[in-house]
């Protein structure tokens, strides 16, 4: 173990290209000291350890394990993505695993119209949890009529660009004509290596929350007013088609019962939490079960394959559409007000795709129902008419205490805790945004801080917890 931590030691400190007197000055330690820890004559400290994994920006286990790559430094953002690539209408029930292999089907297919069969190889959590998540039925649904391949390849890691990696090959007959790496990196996005090209225009060209809001500010514009005058003129027009997708998804969830697909034996319960009123019930009671009814709604169709909206994600694509429904059940929100709390809850999803992560196979839960929580404040914060401080403070209690949260459904099904998890998310999200109504005043912490301490924490997760189906939740048997 000596020898591969000195061994570390020397390749980040020559990477970074830092002598031993700059370390020594930046952990407080003699010059000796380093030298010693590199010619294996002595051992760094874990208070050691702890330092020089923040300096090297990498997760102290990387200096205990062969398996863990050094983390790639993060490229400063130069904007962000249009609402268009966050919102995505499509089927269920993973948009890292199904929505995102489906986009990269279809552009490989019409790239090579000349072939006559494929192969693909899934990488990282596609090979891991790729069954239960219906990716391989994808792919040979979109390449069909022709024979495809799949390989799950489970031991590759370390030479990854990211957890959902997969390799694409065209042949006709055996000659092969064509081959490309795609990452599906969240949200239904895909990147492909060596296709610059393929990336959408970053339309927004402030990515802080703090300019966001100096810029609204000074324009006394509200958050959504400021992607109306970013985006495209049919933008309202979109988000209403966004919107009415989310709602279709809630009828539907709520007059669906049954059986979910993958074998838990999992039963649909949207429909039965709408129906258990009773007579004497609080209002309280009822807000809770009308929202986890409708959240309940969402995320079984999405489990079912079902037309869902990513708000992030397909994960957790039911939380942001439970709480809208219900306002507007509640207090007849029109649906131009809706959608102006959705364009406001883009924003900040995309604040945290851009600077962070809306990948559970990346930074974990964390990253698609912690965001999917911070979007559904935020909303209901426009809903409220609060002012964009408290907006901004919503969202951050809503990240706040999600960080660290695991992404390890059981069998790879986005099931359990999925499905649950997404109602929870919708009522934590209604009592962050009463908390900022009252203490915006005095918080410590501003959104921007968090976001980056999501994906600070997303990174430091070990792989088992990300979307592997080998930790936490994962490993019981039921």
């Amino acid at each position: 173990m000596i020898a591969e931590i000195a061994k570390k030691i020397v390749a980040l400190r020559k990477k970074n290209g830092i002598t031993q007197q700059a370390l020594s000055k930046a952990l407080g330690v003699s010059n000796r000291a380093i030298s010693n820890w590199e010619h294996e004559t002595s051992i760094p400290t874990i208070e050691n350890l702890y330092q020089l994994a923040k300096i090297f920006d990498v997760p102290m286990e990387y200096f205990f394990s062969e398996d863990i790559q050094v983390r790639k430094t993060q490229e400063p953002p130069d904007g962000m993505e249009s609402l268009v690539e966050l919102y995505k209408i499509g089927r269920g029930p993973s948009s890292s695993h199904t929505i995102g292999p489906e986009r990269a089907c279809n552009f490989f297919r019409e790239k090579n119209p000349d072939a006559d069969n494929f192969r693909v190889i899934l990488y990282g959590s596609l090979a891991k949890t790729g069954r239960g998540h219906g990716t391989d039925r994808v792919i040979r649904a979109v390449l069909a009529p022709h024979p495809c391949k799949i390989e799950f390849n489970m031991e590759e890691i370390t030479s990854l660009p990211h957890p959902n990696t997969m390799d694409m090959f065209a042949y006709r007959g055996e000659n092969l004509l064509d081959q490309i790496r795609v990452m599906s990196v969240g949200g239904g996005k895909v990147v492909i290596e060596g296709h610059a090209s393929a990336d959408p225009e970053r339309i927004y060209k402030l990515h802080t929350f703090e300019d966001i809001r100096e810029h609204c500010n000074a324009k006394n514009l509200r958050i959504w007013q400021y992607a109306a005058e970013t985006e495209d003129k049919d933008i309202e027009e979109y988000m209403m088609n966004v919107w009415q997708a989310m709602k279709a998804s809630i009828r539907r969830g709520l007059n669906d019962d049954g059986i979910l697909p993958g074998g838990l034996n999992v039963h649909k319960k949207a429909k039965y939490l709408l129906q258990q009123e009773h007579i004497d019930e609080s209002a309280e009671t009822r807000e809770n079960r009308l929202i986890c009814a409708y959240a309940f709604a969402v995320s079984e169709q999405n489990a079912s394959g079902g037309e869902i909206v990513t708000a992030p994600t397909c994960g957790a694509s039911g939380v942001l559409p439970a709480v809208m429904y219900y306002q507007q059940q509640k207090k007849g929100y029109s649906d131009q007000q809706i959608v102006h709390a959705l364009m406001t809850a883009g924003i900040i999803g995309n604040l945290i795709k851009t600077n962070a992560s809306i990948s559970g196979a990346e930074c974990g839960c964390q990253a698609e129902i912690g965001s999917a929580c911070a979007m559904t404040a935020a909303a209901l914060g426009e809903l409220f008419g609060l002012h964009i401080d408290k907006i901004e403070y919503a969202a951050e209690i809503a990240i706040e205490h999600h960080l660290g949260l695991t992404c390890d459904p059981i069998c790879g099904l986005v099931q359990i805790p999925c499905i649950e998890r997404n109602a929870v998310a919708a009522m934590r999200a209604i009592n962050a945004v009463n908390l900022a109504s009252f203490l915006s005043s005095t918080r410590k912490i501003s959104l921007d801080k968090v976001i980056h301490a999501m994906r600070e924490t997303g990174h430091d997760l070990a792989d088992p917890y990300k979307e592997t189906a080998e930790g936490g939740l994962a490993r019981l048997k039921i």
